[in-house]
């Protein structure tokens, strides 16, 4: 994992009032000064690593600037990462939550800093063979069927979110925030949004949805297993065939030419097929896909509205770290693919 910033004092952590908090909130801490790495990459929610010279620990914040109303909410992505360390899905060991803004200037909390790779490019898995990528996005997907077999009951997360009516209110809440976000033309959006809220089907059975489910949002060990899930900042109840839709969505931009920063992990040679990652999926889930095209059009417009928050913070000045300034590049390719795949059924 690379690390951008200064080790002194990264952008949106201060370390000296961080250290003043750790002893009494993090277990094993003490008031020994602490070094702090933004890690490049995140798009939203900012990841730092901090250490005391003999431990490491992860902390994550909201982003600098222009936040969303209901998202980058710091206590849901904790709350869902510790209801599911007793499962078959793996995810850092949670320590501490503080929602006192006072102390670094937003909420944030500390985990368990995990070992593993979070492959983004093709590049980076073409030296490891085609049988060990196949492994690795086999892995993707059974680890993606574990998640949505868990019972939020079972784990405390019967609240965590309203299931019925999820995607209808999906729809909704992307419009809502692409509106809050729009600072260009973008008539696609209209289009495809309108004709999503015009289809709507009938929902599968609620699970836990991560929101943002892909290959480099998870860790994989030297062993080429998932050592973690990361990135839970979308998480909730509703019909998890949107993390399939939203990881298939991936695979399908990386074919678009065009120069914006994709993740194209999913062109690897070895790397399961959509039609691979489908059959997989449906049979072990037992989940009907017959609809899968309206899943692909509604993560392909909640992709898009995504994707302008991050263009317009970056016009603002408002992001931290780099590759940000062709994200605004990729969403007229995005609403594009939405349009085809409302067309398909599978």
């Amino acid at each position: 994992m690379t690390a951008a910033a200064s080790v002194t004092q990264p952008p949106g952590v201060d370390l000296v009032a961080l250290r003043g908090w750790f002893p009494g909130h993090v277990p094993g801490a003490t008031d020994a000064p602490l070094t702090g790495q933004l890690i490049a990459g995140g798009k939203s929610n900012l990841t730092y690593v901090v250490g005391d010279g003999e431990r490491t620990w992860i902390v994550r914040r909201p982003p600098l600037g222009h936040v969303l109303a209901t998202a980058h909410d710091m206590s849901r992505e904790y709350r869902v990462i510790t209801a599911l360390r007793d499962t078959d899905v793996p995810v850092p060991t949670t320590y501490a939550l503080c929602q006192d803004e006072e102390v670094i200037g937003a909420p944030f909390y500390v985990m368990e800093r995990v070992a593993g790779t979070p492959y983004r490019h093709a590049a980076e898995l073409e030296p490891l063979g085609a049988d060990r990528t196949r492994a690795i996005s086999t892995g993707l997907v059974d680890v993606l069927v574990a998640l949505h077999h868990v019972d939020p009951q079972a784990v405390g997360l019967g609240d965590f979110g309203r299931a019925e009516g999820y995607l209808a209110r999906q729809v909704a809440r992307w419009r809502k925030q692409l509106d809050a976000s729009r600072s260009r033309d973008l008539p696609g959006a209209d289009e495809l949004h309108d004709r999503l809220a015009a289809a709507v089907p009938s929902e599968s059975a609620a699970g836990i949805v991560h929101g943002d489910y892909r290959l480099d949002n998870v860790l994989t060990d030297e062993n080429d297993r998932l050592a973690a899930v990361l990135d839970w900042e979308m998480a909730t109840l509703g019909d998890p065939i949107m993390d399939l839709a939203i990881m298939t969505l991936y695979g399908r931009l990386a074919t678009v030419p065009g120069g914006f920063n994709v993740a194209d992990a999913s062109m690897a040679p070895g790397y399961l097929s959509e039609g691979e990652i489908l059959q997989r999926y449906a049979g072990a889930s037992g989940r009907d896909l017959s609809q899968f095209g309206f899943y692909l059009g509604l993560a392909a417009y909640k992709l898009a509205a995504i994707l302008e928050g991050i263009h317009f913070r970056y016009l603002h000045g408002q992001t931290v770290g780099d590759g940000f300034e062709h994200v605004g590049d990729a969403i007229h390719p995005l609403l594009d693919l939405g349009l085809t795949a409302l067309k398909e059924n599978h």
